[in-house]
């Protein structure tokens, strides 16, 4: 059974219905740096922004399958709406890592857009009730429309830094760049967000490495909720999700341009009658067919893990490092294959292939999916050494 199949028909289906619309919209995306509000407004409808919001809070409270089966769609239409998607809702289902007074808070509507910077950008100073947040936070992917921001900052501490803790604020405390000049993942409009000074009391500040471990106090989610999942698996697994969907949608765009498209400087006037077309597409195929197995795989095992209330082990998040970066790389691999079988025209801003394939590539240099620092930190565990590697 795949995430597809397991998802929930409300939001799936409704999704499903936007995929041409988000891909009509792709080229406005590209074109302005950032996503347009249509696509932002169907999704909410759709209810894309409640889907990591824990029931008591009037959220959809899904699973890790629906969840992924939800944001391989929205990939398929957009891949910078899906990649946008996928930092909304995998940062706002972190919130729940917080303790209930700061949850209360920015889940209270229902339904949320959480964006996040996660590279120490900024530093916490202690003050009465809380700390004082100032820095800048660079690739803030979703702060554009996001309604809070969760920051990684260095503790000051009289003698220097004392630690790492992760911040929440509302978006409306801090200042937004004009800096994304890209030439992939245009529209993302992944600006740096800037906090100077921001009052940030202590219930919204968490302890980096008890969040990461799901430790912290003051927090009732815990336990076999079959929603306390372990962070880093879950911001890979969704991530791959994403990247499934782009590599689906591009199969899409190719294999539906075949029809009258003959081979340039050659006799054949029809490409899909050549027996390489016929060995592209089942290679492309193939390699995506394997992404989704791979990502059915670590679905199946975080979701199991959370139902029994515990943290996978520790070779299971190397394996899920691994795997996720070369299931990434195989998405890449075939967006690849199809583009440079699509001949000199596939390079024309109206042929969305060629958005797809610059999107894909550009997503896949993001530090944490790159491949071969996953299969380092893999094979490492695979062979009975220390990871040296925290993210996992």
């Amino acid at each position: 059974m795949t995430t597809t199949d397991t998802a929930r028909p409300a939001v799936l289906e409704a999704v499903r219905e936007l995929v041409p619309t988000l891909r009509a919209n792709g080229a406005e995306a590209d074109a302005n740096g950032w996503i347009p509000q249509e696509n932002i407004d169907l999704l909410g409808q759709a209810g894309v922004f409640a889907m990591a919001v824990p029931g008591r809070f009037g959220g959809l409270d899904l699973p890790l399958a629906e969840k992924a089966a939800v944001l391989t769609e929205i990939a398929r239409g957009c891949p910078s709406t899906g990649w946008v998607s996928m930092v909304w809702v995998s940062t706002a289902w972190m919130v729940s890592l917080f303790p209930d007074k700061a949850q209360e808070e920015v889940y209270g509507s229902g339904a949320v857009r959480v964006s996040g910077g996660f590279t120490p950008g900024g530093t916490l100073t202690p003050v009465d009730g809380g700390y004082r947040l100032s820095g800048t936070w660079r690739f803030n992917t979703g702060s554009k429309a996001a309604d809070w921001n969760m920051m990684a900052a260095v503790v000051a501490g009289p003698d220097g830094p004392v630690g790492e803790s992760v911040a929440l604020v509302p978006l409306s405390d801090m200042t937004l760049a004009d800096d994304w000049d890209v030439s992939a993942a245009r529209g993302t409009g992944s600006v740096s967000s800037t906090a100077t000074d921001v009052f940030v009391p202590a219930h919204r500040v968490a302890d980096a490495e008890k969040a990461v471990l799901g430790t912290l106090d003051d927090r009732s989610n815990t336990g076999a909720t079959g929603r306390d999942y372990c962070l880093y698996p879950l911001v890979l697994a969704e991530s791959l999700a994403a990247f499934v969907g782009m590599a689906r949608g591009a199969y899409e765009l190719f294999t539906g341009r075949l029809n009258g498209r003959g081979i340039s400087y050659s006799s054949w006037t029809d490409q899909s009658a050549h027996p390489l077309t016929h060995v592209q597409v089942a290679t492309a195929a193939n390699k995506i067919t394997a992404a989704e197995a791979m990502l059915d795989r670590m679905v199946g095992v975080i979701q199991r893990r959370a139902d029994e209330g515990v943290q996978p082990t520790w070779e299971e998040r190397a394996d899920i490092r691994g795997q996720s970066a070369f299931a990434i790389e195989l998405a890449k691999e075939a967006v690849d294959l199809l583009y440079n079988a699509s001949g000199a025209t596939v390079i024309a801003r109206n042929v969305p292939l060629q958005r797809f394939q610059r999107d894909v590539r550009g997503m896949g240099q993001h530090g944490l999916l790159n491949v071969t620092t996953g299969l380092e930190v893999q094979g490492r565990v695979l062979l009975g050494l220390d990871p040296q590697n925290y993210f996992l």
